[in-house]
């Protein structure tokens, strides 16, 4: 068996795999797998002649990540340790797959890890795809060390140390490979978004951790494959965001839950309704139809419920959308 292996899921980014695949071939130690989405856009073809050195696995249809990176990573069950589950938009620095890996290794009780994620379109500041690891308020709602909803911060070194977090983040993350298989890896019905939250959430509930790792970072560029103007986009994170409270809350702890957030993304919905357009709005409230009707088929059938969102963590907000809204809580560091 392998110690690790980089994996990317492509599904037509033929345009960044050229600006970003030969830089993590040569700054990484680890082998490079694609696996496809059924791309169309010539991605294969380049792949084979550009890079004849990666293997690449081809799924024929495009799954989502959820499903592909299931698909996929099942190919390689019990060839490595670990995974790096790696965007295809994400710059990477010498030495960054070797620090988590070997990370992992000093901490055994640890599913899984993530580097501190910079953004490549503000240079200096917090990603907003997982910034210094995801943490999630009493009603679900992610947020991150370095990103508070759409306020990213500055990097200054104020996340510099290595911590427990909830969750990481699917722009770049370590996992360990025999629980990625054990626990079914992601929900398929998620497709994408959310998916690497739920199942650091399923973990966590299984006795596991989840840390940033200080010691290396990634850059990413971000809606590569759908882009926050997309209401597609904003319908997968509020289904699956219901989803994953379903899966993992005891049917007491979820009802109170729901309608807390019933009223919230009700004013979420008005709001992107007027700021985003209607196309928002209206991806607000199929979320909550499908997943009503689908809640019973399409929630993980393996986590174990638990009776509050994080309730091991005192100084966890109750909600993320009361502190900056309400509040002015605009920093991670003014919640804790």
């Amino acid at each position: 068996m392998k110690k690790a292996a980089i994996v990317i899921l492509n599904f037509n980014g033929k345009g960044v795999l050229k600006k970003y695949l030969s830089q993590v071939v040569h700054q990484s130690v680890f082998e490079v797998i694609v696996v496809d989405n059924g791309s169309t856009d010539g991605s294969i073809d380049y792949l084979t002649v550009h890079f004849p050195e990666i293997r690449l696995l081809l799924l024929g249809e495009n799954h989502g990540y959820s499903k592909g990176y299931n698909l996929g990573l099942e190919t390689l069950n019990g060839q490595f340790d670990y995974y790096l589950l790696l965007n295809s938009d994400v710059k990477v620095v010498q030495g960054w797959d070797e620090a988590l890996v070997r990370y992992m290794e000093g901490n055994p009780t640890l599913a899984a890890c993530q580097p501190k994620v910079l953004s490549l379109k503000q240079t200096g500041y917090f990603d907003y795809a997982g910034a210094a690891g995801g943490y999630l308020d009493r009603l679900g709602y992610p947020y991150c060390r370095g990103r508070m909803l759409h306020t990213l911060e500055k990097d200054s070194g104020q996340y510099d140390q290595s911590q427990p977090i909830d969750w990481a983040s699917g722009a770049c993350f370590c996992v360990r490979a025999d629980l990625f298989h054990e626990f079914g890896g992601f929900n398929p019905n998620f497709f994408s978004h959310m998916e690497e939250i739920e199942l650091c959430w399923r973990w966590r509930n299984a006795g596991f951790q989840i840390h940033h790792c200080s010691d290396a970072q990634v850059y990413h560029f971000g809606g590569g494959t759908l882009a926050s103007t997309n209401p597609f986009k904003t319908y997968l994170n509020f289904r699956n965001s219901l989803f994953m409270l379903y899966a993992n809350l005891t049917r007491v702890g979820f009802w109170p839950v729901f309608f807390l957030r019933v009223v919230l993304d009700t004013a979420a919905a008005l709001h992107l309704w007027y700021g985003s357009g209607p196309a928002h709005g209206k991806a607000v409230l199929r979320a909550y139809r499908d997943f009503w009707s689908e809640r019973n088929r399409k929630a993980p059938g393996n986590a174990i419920r638990v009776g509050c969102v994080g309730s091991e963590k005192s100084t966890q907000p109750f909600s993320l959308i009361v502190s900056y809204y309400v509040l002015g809580k605009r920093y991670f560091s003014s919640l804790h």
